[in-house]
């Protein structure tokens, strides 16, 4: 339930499965990154060595939307970072803490996941899911203007996707399209204008459900665009950047359930590369569990 990443680089194996509607979600999470540039993919920075421990708390519920299977999450983080960089070939260091800007998205499932109550979902057997989602991440994070680097990004961004996921046995494959959309922010580094295309994602997982409820999957990312303008003037920063990653969960009981994770940068045309583990603690409540 809970990515700790940034932006399109979000690596979420079963965001699409289903759930009995009326069950709640609450998620805390610790997620550690060290490398490349984790909050801004596209800052005009060389040579990024940054660390970065997260903190996240995050609430789903599933819901019933019109007979269609949905859910309304929200993540708020609260990161601790420090580390340096270069920009225009001088050092560049930054050691804060804070919140970073929290998200809020809705999903729906629009075909093969009707909207069930659990003593109906006890029989569901999934076969071919299609859904949707819209991300909206608001810039409440810190921010400081006269930094290149910050815990919020000062600017809007929307987050459309599609997904698909189809059941084989104790096997799932899973891909999802989506697309990161950015408002300008207007203070940027001294007041300065800085605009950004919209960044194109896609992501697949391969995921195996053993019978106890333990499962795990294989993860893969791609995202491609992002390139950004200051003042009018288009920067060399076109992104096409690959990540791989792995996920783990089990249950503890009825109740409670971990999230294991990790990811890395693969290739990355442009200094953004960096290396994320995480653990997350999910309960669940709700639509008489």
């Amino acid at each position: 339930m809970v990515a700790v990443a940034v932006q399109a680089q979000d690596i979420e194996p079963r965001a699409y499965s289903n759930a009995p509607v009326g069950v709640n979600f609450l998620i805390a999470g610790y997620a550690h990154t060290q490398g490349g540039v984790a909050f801004d993919s596209a800052l005009p920075l060389t040579n990024p060595e940054l660390g970065t421990s997260s903190a996240v708390l995050a609430y789903a519920r599933t819901l019933d939307l019109w007979g269609l299977s949905g859910k309304l999450d929200a993540i708020v983080p609260y990161t601790w970072m420090s580390g340096s960089a270069q920009y225009r070939g001088e050092p560049v260091d930054r050691v804060v803490n804070g919140f970073a800007d929290p998200r809020l998205r809705l999903s729906v499932n629009l075909y093969g996941a009707p909207a069930l109550s659990l003593q109906e979902f006890r029989g569901y057997q999934q076969d071919l899911i299609v859904g949707g989602s819209l991300q909206v991440s608001a810039p409440w994070g810190q921010y400081d203007d006269t930094r290149l680097i910050n815990l919020g990004t000062n600017r809007w961004f929307f987050k459309p996707e599609l997904g698909v996921s189809k059941a084989l046995g104790p096997w799932t494959l899973e891909v999802a399209l989506g697309a990161t959309l950015f408002t300008d922010n207007d203070d940027f580094f001294g007041g300065n204008k800085r605009s950004q295309d919209p960044l194109y994602s896609a992501q697949g997982h391969v995921i195996y459900s053993f019978h106890s409820g333990i499962w795990g999957s294989l993860d893969a990312t791609y995202f491609t665009g992002g390139r950004t303008e200051l003042n009018g003037t288009w920067n060399d920063d076109l992104q096409e950047n690959w990540r791989l990653g792995g996920t783990l969960a089990f249950p503890l009981d009825a109740h409670n359930s971990i999230k294991l994770y990790a990811s890395s940068g693969v290739s990355a045309r442009t200094g953004n590369n960096y290396d994320l583990l995480g653990i997350a603690w999910q309960y669940r409540w709700g639509g008489g569990l």
